[in-house]
């Protein structure tokens, strides 16, 4: 049964954004991947808030303005996404902050992102997948291109579901574990 309630069934696209935002994509000849970015593109700037879950740091970062990515703000990300086990800090891909821009505004919240996991050193990521099943030998954790999330006050088959309307990467579902794993690698599901 559906409820009214935006804190649990938040509005993915309205049908008149995503016919708006189809036409412009179909007009310019765009795929998918690229359909996802339309909403972040009509935008003046561009902002995510985080929380690290293992650290405890917030951050509401602007991180593209004025035509260009800035610097003072992605320095912001990469930090609070480093990896909490090592400390070591790397950039994160661009094209996964517009994702997430987008996944943000899809799903018609401020709420920050609560971070499981953002990079993760080649180190700890053989330590994890030794001990645990599901972690990829070559995850895009290493190369800054995936993230575990979860949103509060969304319901997390709901913030799925968001993410893979977008089409602008993998997802994957881990609600044992209460997250979301969102990369900008191929399209695909699990």
């Amino acid at each position: 049964m559906k409820s009214n309630n935006p804190l649990t069934y938040p509005r993915v696209l309205s049908r008149r954004g995503f016919l708006k935002a189809s036409a412009v994509a179909l007009a310019a000849g765009l795929s998918g991947r690229v359909l996802a970015a339309v909403p972040s593109a009509l935008t003046s700037e561009r902002k995510l808030a985080f929380y690290n879950i293992h650290t405890g740091e917030k951050l509401n970062a602007v991180y593209w303005a004025d035509g260009a990515y800035q610097a003072d703000g992605l320095t912001g990300v990469y930090k609070l996404l480093r990896d909490y086990r090592s400390g070591d800090v790397s950039p994160i891909n661009t094209g996964l902050l517009d994702l997430l821009h987008t996944l943000s505004a899809s799903l018609d919240t401020n709420e920050p992102f609560h971070v499981i996991s953002g990079y993760r050193s080649p180190a700890t990521n053989a330590m994890l997948a030794e001990k645990r099943g599901g972690v990829a030998k070559h995850s895009l954790h290493m190369d800054g291109l995936a993230i575990d999330i979860r949103v509060p006050g969304r319901e997390l088959a709901y913030v799925r579901r968001a993410a893979l309307a977008l089409a602008g990467g993998g997802v994957g579902y881990y609600p044992t574990s209460d997250f979301v794993h969102v990369d900008v690698g191929r399209v695909r599901q699990w």
